[in-house]
């Protein structure tokens, strides 16, 4: 074929340029994203908050600590679900290691364990709500899509976890109340996992993963008047959550029975002699 000017060029080009175009919008059309692949997450926000641990000496019996909240929240949007499919969105998460020490002067310390961790038996532990396994709890923590539905779906998820447990003053063996505790430490390290599961096929998506860490120090001198005997030592601030760039994948174990709360002894450790199971695991 001969182009007998340039403006005949002109229409010959633009007709290839429609024609491609066309078959790019057709292209994209025969191929539509999956609907996994349609799943998106538009913000995720992580942090421990600022304040530094709060240490309660109101009772003669137990010495109570307040640690700050980690939270998480993530905003997602999910396309229009097809057929009759439920799919729940929301927060998993699992305990990678766990200190939890009480010491009491030369006497011993007691101590809360997760024995399988602690014997590198599992990886991880669940740390559900220990109703709604796996998920972390069922009310802020979880939102659930069920198709068909014509609309995309936006929403928030959130979730928050903080420390607030006793620590008795008086060795935990013994009848006596004598105020012996000397130190308290404790390191524990999570992962959470923002997930989509869909509830017939129990296919799992990993959308975004988390890790953070809280650290305590609390020295105590139990010589001294009950409300003056705690100092909370370092680290008064703790080190922010990473979100990190590529997704992990969540242990078999984070997703059953048992969780961290049952799971959990407590043992006494003297300084002579056996170790006592205080509390057995409620499992």
């Amino acid at each position: 074929m001969r182009l007998s000017s340039s403006s005949d060029l002109w229409t010959l080009l633009w007709t290839v340029l429609q024609f491609n175009a066309m078959g790019c919008i057709q292209s994209i059309r025969c191929k539509p994203k999956s609907f996994r692949d349609s799943i998106i997450v538009l913000e995720v926000n992580t942090s421990i908050d600022s304040n530094p641990t709060s240490i309660d000496e109101s009772s003669s019996v137990v010495l109570r600590y307040r640690t700050p909240h980690f939270r998480a929240c993530a905003r997602v949007l999910v396309p229009p679900v097809p057929g009759k499919e439920t799919w729940t969105i929301g927060w998993i998460q699992a305990c990678n290691h766990m200190e939890f020490y009480n010491t009491y002067g030369n006497k011993g310390m007691s101590s809360w364990e997760l024995p399988d961790l602690r014997d590198g038996k599992i990886q991880a532990i669940s740390d559900s709500d220990g109703v709604n396994y796996p998920w972390y709890g069922n009310t802020t923590e979880t939102c659930t899509i069920v198709g068909p539905t014509k609309k995309d779906s936006k929403f928030t998820v959130s979730m928050n976890d903080n420390f607030y447990p006793s620590v008795t003053w008086g060795v935990p063996v013994s009848d006596s109340n004598v105020p012996q505790l000397s130190s308290i430490h404790r390191d524990q390290s999570f992962t959470t996992w923002l997930v989509a599961i869909n509830q017939a096929t129990a296919e799992t998506l990993v959308l975004q993963t988390i890790r953070w860490r809280m650290r305590l120090h609390i020295h105590v001198d139990p010589e001294k008047p009950l409300g003056q005997r705690a100092l909370l030592k370092e680290p008064v601030a703790q080190e922010q959550p990473q979100i990190l760039g590529k997704n992990e994948p969540i242990p078999s174990n984070a997703m059953v029975k048992p969780n961290a709360n049952d799971a959990q002894v407590l043992m006494w450790r003297p300084k002579s002699g056996d170790p006592v199971v205080v509390i057995p695991p409620k499992y």
